[in-house]
């Protein structure tokens, strides 16, 4: 699973990975995983539609309308996160390695598998927790109109 939102691109240059569209799909995952185990009334995601990938309000400036000040705070609202992302993937990477190094014996030691989980764990919450912060700011930077016509472009674009 592909957590990370930068890649360098052939001259160098760190570039956002249209990736987030897969960390979108593993946080609705998660959440339809939590779902399923909890009864509830419907089956809706509360998530989708309510959140903007990044890519899709770049995608879609003109049509928004976007201003110089919403431009402006989105490039660096993804830059910070960019910059918060790469080594939170370093250290979700090696926390992976190490336990993939666990479970790879023909028996495993389930106490330290677990903890090791655990660990992993708490680095995805932390990239989580730092992908949803970007999308809530993106989010409260959109006027309501902006954000309407969002919601209608992703339902049209998922029917």
């Amino acid at each position: 699973m592909t957590l990370s939102w930068v890649t360098v691109d052939p001259y160098g240059r760190n570039r956002m990975k249209p990736a987030l569209g897969t960390i979108w799909v593993a946080l609705v995952s998660g959440a339809s995983l939590l779902a399923a185990q909890q009864p509830q009334p419907t089956s809706a995601d509360p998530l989708g539609g309510n959140f903007f990938p990044p890519e899709l309000i770049m995608q879609n400036q003109q049509a928004l309308g976007l201003s110089e000040e919403q431009k402006g705070f989105m490039i660096t609202e993804i830059q910070r996160v960019q910059s918060q992302a790469t080594p939170i993937q370093w250290r979700l990477t090696r926390e992976l390695e190490k336990l993939g190094t666990l479970v790879r014996p023909p028996r495993v030691d389930e106490a330290q598998v677990l903890a090791q989980l655990d660990s992993l764990l708490v680095v995805e919450r932390e990239m989580k927790h730092t992908q949803i912060t970007l999308l809530i700011r993106l989010k409260n930077r959109l006027t309501p109109e902006q954000q309407a016509y969002l919601r209608d472009h992703v339902g049209q674009r998922d029917r």
